[in-house]
């Protein structure tokens, strides 16, 4: 006869990780800037074996998706010259010119927080490039506060290193 944990069965107290507690590093840009970040996503694709007549599976390539996150753009340090930086690594829209991968893939950093601001996941996000950048709008019925910037980065791949 199986005896129950008492471990699996009772009430284990434990601290969830909380949305509003992360930094983001993203060389460049300052990490108060950085107002909310998606979260990590990826897709494993899968591969048929067909024999005879049955199906079986395996593991297919692994596509990590696009991460969108929003900055704050305030008047010094201005946070849309800090992502247009960014931007002409990647192509500089006077000359025409494109730039080679090694400038603008940077290696980007999430860091989530604890309850005391200490690390308690670190997400490293290799390879990361501007997919989408929205500057936002600005109107003339509101008196808000000025436009979030908006990003969508692409990556080669991402770790979590604990």
């Amino acid at each position: 006869m199986a005896v129950l944990d008492p471990n699996e069965i009772f009430f284990t107290a434990f601290e969830p990780k909380q949305a509003n507690r992360f930094i983001m590093y993203i060389d460049g840009i300052p990490a108060y800037e950085i107002k909310g970040v998606g979260a990590v996503q990826l897709t494993q694709g899968s591969v048929a074996l067909n024999h005879i007549n049955v199906q079986r599976f395996v593991k297919g390539k692994t596509t990590w998706g696009t991460i969108q996150f929003t900055l704050f753009d305030p008047i010094t340090p201005s946070g849309a010259q800090a992502v247009m930086e960014w931007v002409r690594l990647h192509h500089e829209s006077v000359t025409g010119r494109d730039g080679y991968s090694d400038f603008y893939k940077k290696d980007l950093t999430i860091d989530v927080l604890g309850p005391v601001g200490d690390i308690v996941s670190e997400w490293i996000i290799k390879g990361a490039l501007i997919v989408n950048a929205n500057f936002g709008e600005f109107n003339w019925d509101t008196d808000a506060a000025a436009q979030n910037i908006t990003l969508e980065v692409a990556m080669d791949y991402c770790i979590l290193n604990f």
